[in-house]
């Protein structure tokens, strides 16, 4: 006899990717096992406070959900310990980023996904670089900057043109291409609106693909790789999210050896970093010069139904309801 397990799922937070938060929980609700899991939702806020969320759920498709009847949550913790497994999709900053996580830890609450140093880690791209570096894996040429640097030396080192991000961010907000000194300026004015610390990389003309991986019964099932196909040059936040143009697949022409080098890099990077649960990998290839280039890691992907992660996944033969639950079971 199946024991039901007690589930909160948590969604929203203060990050520029609470909307997006938001539809990965909504997804998520719409598709858990019922026999197997009760469940309950618990959005934060922009402000940072904590509410039970029990009504129509296209209020989370629409980002509107402090709007409905929500109940606030005086003592977070004590809720917190009610349930058996946190579900924690809060996608970006203070979600992401090992805060959420060490908090679940600290009070010995078993919760889905990679633990604390991963999470931080992952989230910070310097950080995540630096371990690249020591993993021995290729990455394009790359500077960090804080306030202080200069525009004439940034692009002696690296050329033009350039792509220029926030260090700790996700879902492609706050990323430019420059193709001059003026544009990249303006990149990076824009990058510093949302981190205090800016990657700036060399721009190769690349495809990008991506890698699942999800830990089952104590071992990592590896996927097979997805494209990105963008409707602009780089994969930006509007062409992920508002230009249906862009979309997702899963190559059928790619070399046995690019896929098997670029699994190998997964599997090396998920172990490396100790992540946990699960975790997408993605990669650049360089097809003119059959080189492949680590990008970053997502130690919380995406999770609407038709977001890369799930649809790996599904590639393998785990449906997204299979997913949720070999996903809460794992969770310590």
């Amino acid at each position: 006899m199946n024991i039901i397990k007690k589930v909160l799922i948590l969604f929203g937070g203060n990050s520029s990717e609470h909307y997006i938060s938001c539809k990965s929980a909504k997804s998520i609700v719409e598709n858990i096992d019922n026999n197997l899991f009760n469940y309950e939702l618990v959005g934060i806020s922009k402000n940072n406070e904590w509410y039970i969320f029990n009504d129509d759920l296209t209020y989370l498709e629409n980002g509107k959900w402090l709007d409905s009847d929500v109940v606030k949550i005086i003592n977070i913790i004590d809720y917190l310990k009610e349930f058996d497994v946190v579900f924690p999709i809060i996608h970006g900053t203070n979600g992401e980023d090992g805060k959420i996580q060490g908090m679940l830890e600290l009070f010995n609450i078993k919760f889905v996904g990679c633990k604390t140093l991963s999470s931080a880690i992952g989230m910070d791209k310097e950080m995540s670089k630096i371990l690249f570096n020591n993993l021995k894996i290729n990455q394009v040429p790359y500077v960090v900057i804080n306030t202080n640097y200069n525009l004439e030396e940034i692009i002696k080192k690296l050329g033009l043109p350039l792509i220029v991000k926030p260090a700790n961010g996700g879902s492609s907000i706050g990323i430019n291409k420059a193709i001059n000194e003026n544009e990249l300026e303006n990149a990076i004015k824009e990058a510093f609106k949302y981190d205090k610390k800016v990657i700036i990389e060399k721009f190769i003309k690349c495809r990008e693909l991506e890698c699942a991986v999800l830990e089952k019964e104590g071992k990592l099932i590896i996927s097979d790789l997805g494209e990105i196909k963008s409707a602009k040059e780089f994969y930006d936040y509007e062409s992920k999210y508002e230009n249906n143009k862009s979309y997702t697949t899963i190559p059928q022409d790619l070399s046995q050896e690019i896929i098997k080098k670029v699994q190998d890099y997964a599997r090396k990077i998920f172990l490396g970093f100790q992540a946990s649960g699960l975790s997408r990998i993605d990669f650049f290839y360089d097809q003119n010069n059959n080189e492949i280039y680590i990008n970053e890691i997502n130690t919380l992907p995406g999770f609407t139904k038709i977001s890369m992660f799930p649809t790996l996944i599904e590639n393998e033969n785990i449906n997204y309801t299979d997913l949720i639950t070999i996903l809460i079971n794992n969770a310590s």
